[in-house]
């Protein structure tokens, strides 16, 4: 049981774990213990067979067996897969924080692969690449014929060699085409700031091993420059990581022994609530650093900034601060990840392989699922004061096969209820405000409004975000509808002074 917990992790694409081994191997027993299906193990050796005697081109068993374990996992939902070695490889690296690539977190699309979010300070965020862009080639070959895991292999590779993308982004007719030159990322994934009135700025970007002793130093930092009067944290963006690293971001907030997240699963290994405690975050310096936070930490008022891009572990963190209303909530309603990947290691000789497994699904300390629905703000605020950004961006909801939020499964109609019940979210919005910001820079509106609330000072909330789409719908045709008669107004104001002007003519002309 206590190595299950110590292990298992959550991410957004990038996590790690392992099940206690006599668990695994009850739980397996008891599975062996069931009654085969003999007529699908016929059909997959008859299909098995076919393919060999008649595909155009030959191909080994190996090749063969290879492509069906991968399919058998990754068509379990959006975030199982099989890692061959080079994969699991891969993995390890992304959750120590070091790899050799462009700095995105991607999901598969149908058209190719889709951009979560892209990383803070590297070739992609530089370059301008955004969340919801759709990468349709790498290096001219067309991603919608690759799986997810090769096209992740194509766009990583040795430092300071170059790739070339073509990418699809809502609101622009032609491709856009980035050459970006891969480098080391060495993601740091908590960035710190001291901004007007005492108030400080947090960013964290990913939850990795050194996350919560980094948010540790940061907040011991602004307490002794006096700019902990006020606090914006910042996990726009920010995909996920580490179960133990947003639980002990979690624990720098809220009481010893509060609840933060709980996860329930089929195994009895997955079933368990974790706290504010040492056993549940240990990991890295995590226990020495919250042991030497300041106080200030339970006590400073706090706004959380989160957006459609905000998966996971962020959701994990927002959650928590939301139920135990230790933080105000602004921005806009999160990505919608409420399960938990545990990965199997699998050693053949000297080669490991893994498969990423969804084994549980989480719930906030209040009990709410936010599978297929996200976290929702307390406040809803645009991204710009010009509107939002229009985008490709999908939420888990949106996803092929994706886990079906449990409290829907209780309604006569769950997947209908899960999206009526989901408020607007303005991605029909035709063309991009003109008006270009980076996270944390003077010109973030969201991070403005933040201050704003915390200041006392009024927040411009969204007009249309938050709100029913029967709501918003209305309200379009009604603002439609004046359009429509201000210019029928104005157009008859102009003709009538047209006239007036041709009745001033003539009378001057008769004169």
């Amino acid at each position: 049981m206590k190595s299950f917990r110590a292990l298992s992790l959550v991410g957004a694409g990038v996590c790690l774990g392992a099940f206690a081994s006599i668990g695994l191997q009850a739980y397996a027993a008891k599975q062996a213990a069931e009654e085969l299906p003999l007529q699908e193990i016929r059909q997959f050796t008859s299909v098995f067979n076919a393919v060999k005697d008649y595909y155009v081109d030959p191909i080994t068993d190996k090749e063969l067996l290879q492509s069906a374990v991968e399919g058998m996992v990754s068509g379990l939902d959006p975030h199982s897969n099989f890692l061959d070695q080079k994969g699991f490889e891969d993995m390890n690296e992304s959750t120590h924080g070091a790899f050799g690539g462009l700095g995105l977190e991607v999901t598969k699309d149908p058209a190719g692969v889709r951009v979560i979010s892209p990383i803070d300070d590297t070739p992609a965020a530089r370059a301008g690449v955004r969340a919801g862009d759709i990468i349709t080639k790498i290096d001219g070959e067309a991603a919608a014929d690759l799986t997810l895991e090769d096209a992740v292999k194509l766009m990583r590779g040795e430092p300071k060699t170059k790739v070339k993308l073509e990418v699809a982004r809502k609101g622009v007719m032609k491709p856009l085409h980035f050459e970006l030159e891969r480098a080391m990322i060495k993601t740091q994934s908590v960035k710190m700031q001291k901004l007007i009135d005492g108030i400080g700025y947090i960013r964290i970007t990913q939850f990795q091993e050194r996350t919560a002793e980094d948010l540790a130093k940061h907040l011991n930092d602004l307490e002794k420059a006096g700019n902990l009067k006020g606090l914006v944290l910042d996990l726009r963006n920010d995909p996920g990581g580490l179960l133990q690293a947003a639980i002990g971001v979690s624990a720098a907030f809220l009481p010893k022994n509060a609840d933060i997240v709980s996860t329930k699963g089929r195994a009895p290994q997955s079933d368990y609530v974790f706290k504010a405690i040492e056993s549940d975050y240990r990991a890295g310096n995590a226990v020495r650093a919250l042991e030497e936070l300041t106080a200030k930490a339970k006590t400073v008022p706090i706004v959380v900034l989160i957006n459609s891009s905000s998966a996971s572990a962020s959701e994990i963190v927002a959650g928590a601060l939301q139920d135990h209303k230790r933080a105000t909530l602004m921005g806009d309603r999160s990505f919608g990840k409420g399960s938990v990947q545990t990965i199997l290691p699998m050693t053949f000789g000297e080669k490991t392989v893994g498969i990423k497994l969804t084994t549980a699904r989480y719930f906030t300390p209040s009990g709410r699922s936010i599978q297929a629905r996200g976290i929702e703000p307390d406040i809803y605020v645009d991204d710009t004061p010009k509107g939002n950004y229009p985008s490709f961006q999908i939420r888990e909801a949106d996803l092929a096969h994706h886990l079906v939020n449990e409290d829907d499964k209780k309604k006569a109609d769950g997947k209908k209820a899960a999206k009526d019940d989901l408020p607007y979210d303005d991605n029909d919005a035709a063309e991009a405000p003109d008006y270009q910001y980076m996270f944390g820079d003077e010109k973030d509106w969201q991070l403005q409004q933040a201050v704003n609330h915390l200041q006392g000072k009024p927040v411009v909330e969204s007009k249309y975000r938050g709100k029913p789409i029967s709501v918003v719908k209305k309200l379009k045709a009604e603002e439609k509808a004046q359009k429509k008669a201000d210019e029928a107004k104005a157009k008859s104001k102009a003709q009538s002074e047209d006239k007036s002007a041709d009745a001033v003519q003539k009378d001057a002309e008769k004169k």
